[in-house]
């Protein structure tokens, strides 16, 4: 794939979505695709990490940040324990955009793959 088409999702997509830590090892899987997968790529929902810091804010004892995420079991024990008495939900406040962008890397890679 062209470099510049590579740059060019790196720089609208990677930034916001995706761990940075990971946006090289990204990179050299997206260079190796073929130029029609990156409209899948680019196509692909990926969650937007600060949409789900503040729903966790405000709803994260209701378990809305896990079921957003996919992960219905622990969203509906974090809504029955109302977010662990409070304490599952502050440490939510500080790992949801993470662990939101860990789910778009992992996204990313099902595509890929």
């Amino acid at each position: 794939m062209d470099s510049n088409k590579v740059d060019m999702f790196i720089a609208s997509t990677g930034t916001k979505y995706l761990p940075n830590e990971k946006l090289m090892t990204v990179r050299s899987r997206i260079e190796t695709l073929d130029d029609s997968k990156l409209m899948i790529l680019q196509s692909l929902d990926y969650k937007d990490p600060t949409v789900v810091l503040i729903l966790s804010i405000f709803f994260g004892h209701f378990g809305v940040d896990r079921f957003i995420l996919g992960q219905v079991g622990l969203g509906i024990i974090k809504l029955l324990t109302f977010g662990g008495l409070g304490i599952w939900t502050i440490i939510d406040w500080f790992t949801a955009m993470k662990r939101t962008k860990e789910k778009n890397y992992n996204t990313l890679l099902e595509v890929i793959m």
